[in-house]
């Protein structure tokens, strides 16, 4: 079993345990007969319901937050190669998402591909807060900056896996963690897309922890989203 379907299978478990049995009391995000009536078909012969639609729009958008912040940080840390070099794989990301959406027959929420602009009528106004609050933390220092890396890609790996907190907070019936992200669907199409996605963020992390390191001492990064068990597993520490 892969590094990826361990720590996705340990999050699920942790996640079950932390909310007990509130999801079977208060019953799913959405029940069967209302995911019944929103699939969408592919050309593929696979289907996504709400949920699956919604948190596809909402990882075009992350994974455009990913390139963005980091081609606007090479440009002010133009010696730190790190940014440059992984902005170009965030870019592939966004576009296999947005491949995806495309795929599915999903309206793609972003209309303007400009660096900070975000214009998904669901997360774009979240997004763009985002972008202007992990800049600002950027700005400070060349080590903040590899930091704000860091973050990204723990965030990332946190919001495929599961369903992420902005989506949950919406008005939309979703209100439980498992209840989108990798651990949700059973497409297998966008799962493989996924573990894509993730073994990206595991390759991305290791390097701004490594950068990281160079300032603060080697096995002295501290998690800042996930849990140190997650982190230190995925840095095979």
């Amino acid at each position: 079993m892969k590094l990826k379907d361990i720590l996705s299978l340990t999050l699920a478990l942790s996640l079950v345990t932390s909310i007990g049995f509130a999801t079977a009391n208060e019953g799913d995000s959405i029940d069967e007969d209302e995911a019944a009536t929103n699939v969408i078909d592919s050309d593929s012969s696979q289907t996504v319901d709400l949920n699956e639609q919604l948190h596809l729009v909402y990882m075009r958008e992350e994974e455009k937050l990913a390139r963005d912040v980091y081609i606007k940080l090479s440009m002010i840390y133009p010696e730190s190669i790190v940014f440059g070099s992984i902005d170009d794989s965030e870019q592939r990301h966004t576009d296999a998402v947005r491949d995806k959406l495309k795929q599915y027959g999903i309206e793609d929420p972003n209309t303007n591909d400009n660096v900070g602009v975000f214009t998904g009528e669901e997360f774009g106004e979240y997004f763009t807060e985002n972008y202007a609050s992990l800049i600002a933390r950027g700005e400070i220092s060349e080590l903040e900056a590899f930091y704000v890396g860091a973050y990204i890609e723990e965030l990332d790996m946190r919001d495929i896996n599961q369903c992420p907190d902005e989506i949950i907070h919406q008005d939309n019936g979703i209100n439980d963690l498992l209840a989108c992200g990798k651990v949700y669907t059973d497409n297998p199409d966008i799962k493989q897309l996924y573990t894509s996605l993730l073994d990206g963020s595991d390759s991305h992390l290791k390097a701004y922890v490594k950068n990281i390191e160079k300032f603060i001492g080697e096995g002295n990064y501290e998690a800042q989203v996930l849990s140190q068990e997650e982190v230190d597993a995925i840095l095979e520490r």
